[in-house]
């Protein structure tokens, strides 16, 4: 099928989604629906139920747009230069032409572009009932907050970085909270030059512990999107499709799930992870890794889409396929709760109309 854009239902050429037998179903029966982004192609995309069952797909364009998190009536999501809170405008039980959830953009921050990757919600250090909005600022290879007078606020850096430069040494990329603080951080290196890290994209990523500053887990092949869940660190062992977790006494990976693509973005809800796959690039970044033998010895393509995985079987049981136009993906958020969203964006005029009032 089509996405649609706005409220007229455009048709976005070269773009299919198709989803696998048991996928709307599944939506239907776990009451949620799914945002991702898509860099590559520039959309933030939301998946949910039509009013007749039958799947919805709205998307909006953001330039590069990449680290999403939900909580509440909030969506964050950063873009090339900026990171913007959505809020979702909608009471319970309201509805607007069919969507029960309107994403509004309320506050953007101007950050340049720092190649901003995972995005968490963190207790405030300074007031137990404020959060704070923490990122990962991988081009300056740190955790960092957001600022009223500047780009950004660095608020830890791996302890092996001897210094705070635009210069990407370690690609650091994911961020987990645990406890509601930040914890656990990967990076495809322990290097300290600039872009070192393309150098140990086979076997030198890691897991460090904010807290501790200890590396906990070595040997990864350019690790994503590491969250904690039901007392595990889950982690996507993105250079060989491997989804699994962290044996935090051991200092291993188990892999769990092969994945046919290069993952990034996961996220879950009941006994599922949902994860993101995609379709590697035939450059120096995604060449040479060992998801290629993997994809040959199963005689398998590169995809790109979605992929449910039961926790319990490790099975793939649900899926939606991306073909066409895009064929990467970076973050996906569960909305739970909502069953059909959208967003308002700036191409439009739609956005002039919408008022709230506090």
């Amino acid at each position: 099928m089509s996405p649609t854009s706005g409220s007229s239902q455009a048709a976005v050429p070269a773009l299919e989604i198709n989803a696998s037998r048991q996928f709307t179903p599944w939506l239907n029966e776990q009451n949620l629906s799914l945002a991702f982004t898509t860099y590559q192609a520039g959309k933030l995309f939301f998946i949910g139920l039509q009013p007749n069952g039958k799947l919805s797909v709205f998307e909006r364009t953001f330039e590069r747009c990449m680290g999403l998190y939900a909580e509440g009536n909030s969506l964050y999501m950063s873009s090339l230069y900026q990171l913007w809170r959505f809020e979702n405008i909608l009471e319970p039980g309201q509805t607007y032409q069919n969507y029960d959830a309107v994403y509004l953009p309320q506050v953007g921050y101007v950050t340049a572009d720092l190649d901003i990757h995972d995005i968490v919600l963190s207790n405030s250090p300074k007031t137990l009932d404020t959060r704070q909005i923490i990122f990962v600022n991988t081009l300056f290879s740190c955790l960092a907050t957001v600022s009223e007078t500047h780009s950004f606020v660095p608020l830890w850096q791996p302890p092996f970085i001897s210094k705070l430069g635009a210069e990407d040494r370690c690609h650091l990329n994911g961020l987990a909270m645990r406890d509601g603080k930040p914890r656990y951080v990967t990076a495809v290196s322990e290097s300290d030059v600039a872009e070192g890290w393309r150098e140990h994209r086979v076997d030198g990523g890691c897991v460090i512990d904010v807290q501790s500053n200890e590396i906990i887990l070595r040997g990864l092949s350019m690790p994503h999107s590491p969250r904690w869940y039901q007392e595990k660190l889950w982690i996507l062992n993105s250079g060989t499709g491997e989804f699994g977790f962290a044996d935090l006494e051991r200092g291993e990976f188990q892999p769990v799930t092969f994945c046919p693509g290069y993952m990034r973005g996961c996220a879950f809800h009941g006994d599922f992870a949902i994860v993101g796959i995609s379709q590697p690039r035939h450059n120096k970044t995604f060449s040479g890794l060992p998801l290629d033998e993997k994809l040959q010895q199963k005689k398998a393509e590169p995809r790109c889409g979605l992929l449910v995985i039961d926790l319990r079987s490790g099975d793939i049981v649900h899926s939606l396929r991306l073909e066409g136009v895009v064929l990467e993906l970076y973050d996906v958020v569960v909305l739970p709760q909502v069953r059909c969203p959208m967003a308002i964006g700036f191409r439009n005029d739609e956005i002039r109309r919408m008022v709230t009032v506090g």
